[in-house]
């Protein structure tokens, strides 16, 4: 990857539709390049990309256009609550794939419930994703929504699916012990490690 890192993330997420008006204050992939870089650096939350961007506003001035400087933490959240998941969801994952081209991967799988993603006045329950995360590199190469009235078990095929999982190790804990997901495994041309629980006794 001869371009500089960020100058990736630009171009990447370039396509996402911007949902505002034309003369808001922060440029859309501003926001978003921000964003990203604060959660890979371990910010949690919109308040703490905010402060992450603020902390690093000198290094990012190097590579982003910031007309108003760092965006609040409001800003953050209104932005991503109205950018089009699908879009973003295509874009993340096509620059993922660039990098996971230079990572040997062991590709540890897993669900997690998003902490305050509920929305109990509208009757939301709280999203769940499963991950695949690559341990040698620490960076997350996909991320597939688990679907209302569905779990991690019909979630973990679908992601392995958007990944190039080949030469790879694949982990999952005792929910993803299943005929279907490691005959997925096998046929990407990659090897499996998978948890068992006592009650999966015939295995």
């Amino acid at each position: 990857m001869d371009q500089h890192p960020i100058d990736t993330l630009k171009e990447h997420f370039s396509d996402v539709d911007d949902p505002r008006s034309d003369n808001a204050s922060h440029l859309l992939i501003d926001i978003i390049t921000l964003a990203i870089c604060g959660l890979i650096s371990g910010a949690d939350g919109w308040v703490e990309i905010e402060a992450y961007g603020n902390a690093k506003c000198w290094w990012f001035n190097q590579f982003l256009e910031l007309p108003h400087g760092i965006p609040s933490h409001d800003t953050f959240g209104r932005v991503f609550a109205r950018i089009d998941p699908e879009q973003f969801r295509a874009s993340f994952i096509s620059c993922v794939k660039v990098i996971a081209t230079l990572i040997e991967k062991h590709v540890a799988v897993d669900g997690k419930t998003l902490r305050r993603s509920h929305d109990h006045s509208n009757g939301k329950k709280a999203l769940q994703m499963v991950s695949a995360w690559s341990s040698e590199n620490r960076i997350v190469l996909g991320q597939e929504k688990v679907r209302d009235k569905s779990n991690e078990i019909i979630a973990i095929p679908e992601l392995l699916e958007l990944l190039d999982i080949a030469k790879s190790i694949i982990t999952i804990d005792a929910i993803g012990c299943q005929t279907e997901i490691a005959q997925k495994i096998i046929d990407s041309d990659a090897n499996y490690v998978l948890a068992l629980k006592k009650n999966q006794g015939r295995l």
